[in-house]
Order: structure tokens, then sequence, then C-alpha cells
């Protein structure tokens, strides 16, 4: 099956060029230059965007596939697998670090967050009480649905699909199904029997 995404393996030496000589640009040039592009769209979009992303990223695996108007905070603490794509609209928050797995797939308006506000003072406002920051695992062969949010310190495990406009607050285990507000296991995946 061919994904749109699967273009950049006939240009991969040439993107590799790119990113070596873009690799010498500092952080912040990176990242202006990220949020520039932010709204280009086709191919021209995709390519730069992924060429920028393996220049900022922790790690950024092969065909990474980042669409027009995602929101990327933080990216230089975001680690990305091989065959993910990243639909519009979403918005992902990685200050406390982000690790999403091979062959991801995050639909349009999701949610991923890697920190959260204090709020036990009484006497400051919630908006000055800082964060708490803690990593957000995405594991291999996860799909995650338009509009779901995945909150921070979360683990999805690998196989899972998380269904839309769901909100995960706890880690879901490998081949689980879940929906909801907040998600909840509705079905696990099992392996079919071959028909013979």
């Amino acid at each position: 099956m061919s994904r749109g995404r699967d273009k950049f393996k006939k240009f991969s030496s040439i993107i590799m060029f790119l990113v070596r000589l873009t690799g010498f640009l500092p952080l912040c040039m990176l990242k202006q230059f990220l949020s520039f592009f932010q709204q280009t769209k086709g191919t021209r979009g995709l390519v730069i965007r992924y060429i920028l992303l393996k220049c900022i990223c922790l790690e950024c695996g092969d065909n990474v596939s980042v669409h027009p108007n995602v929101y990327l905070f933080y990216p230089e603490r975001l680690s990305l697998g091989n065959n993910v794509s990243i639909h519009p609209m979403c918005y992902i928050d990685a200050v406390g670090n982000i690790s999403i797995g091979n062959d991801v797939s995050i639909a349009h308006g999701a949610t991923i967050l890697s920190s959260s506000h204090n709020y036990q003072r009484l006497d400051v406002p919630i908006k000055d009480q800082g964060l708490t920051t803690k990593k957000t695992i995405i594991e291999d062969n996860v799909w995650i649905g338009a509009k779901a949010t995945v909150l921070y310190g979360i683990t999805v495990e690998t196989g899972s699909i998380i269904g839309a406009n769901s909100v995960v607050t706890k880690n879901i285990n490998s081949n689980t199904i879940v929906a909801g507000v907040p998600a909840a296991i509705v079905n696990t995946r099992v392996m079919e029997k071959s028909k013979e």
C-alpha cells in the first residue's frame, strides 16, 4: 500500500543532504523556520517541516509527515519514530518530553501533553503556580482519533486505538481500544485466524 509520505524515500539522499546543511543553524532559528512554514501546504510544506524536524527533534525517523497547521511546542524535546503522520490542527506540547513510536497515526485536532498546571495553593493564582512535567509515551502502531486528548505522563502501549474526542487520563495497555471522557476500554484487538 502506498502512502503519501512514502514519496520521501524517492528523494531521501537530497533530503539528508539538506538536513546536514540546515543542521548547522542555531536551534532558535530552526524553530523560527518551523513556525514560518507551519501553514505551508502540499509536498513542499511536508518536506520542509520534515527537514527541520530532523534537525530539531531529539529523534526523527524516516517518513515523518507533519501536515499544515500542526502546533509543536518544544520540538527539541520530542522523539518521533518511523512512518509517523500528524494531521492538521494537532497540538503537541513536549515541554516534559514526548516520545512517539513507529507507525503512529495522529488524526486531526488531537492533543498530546507532557505537563499540567499546579493548583494546590489557594493564595496564588493557578496560572502563577508553574507546571508539573512528566514524559508522555506513545508506543508503536497506535492510532489516535480526531480531537482525542492524551494527558501528561501517560503511556499508550503498542497496537492501541484511541477513539475520537476521547480524553486519556490513564495508561493504555497493548492492543486496547478506548473511547469516552475519561477514556475507558471498549474493546481489544485480537489476531484474526487465517482463512484457509
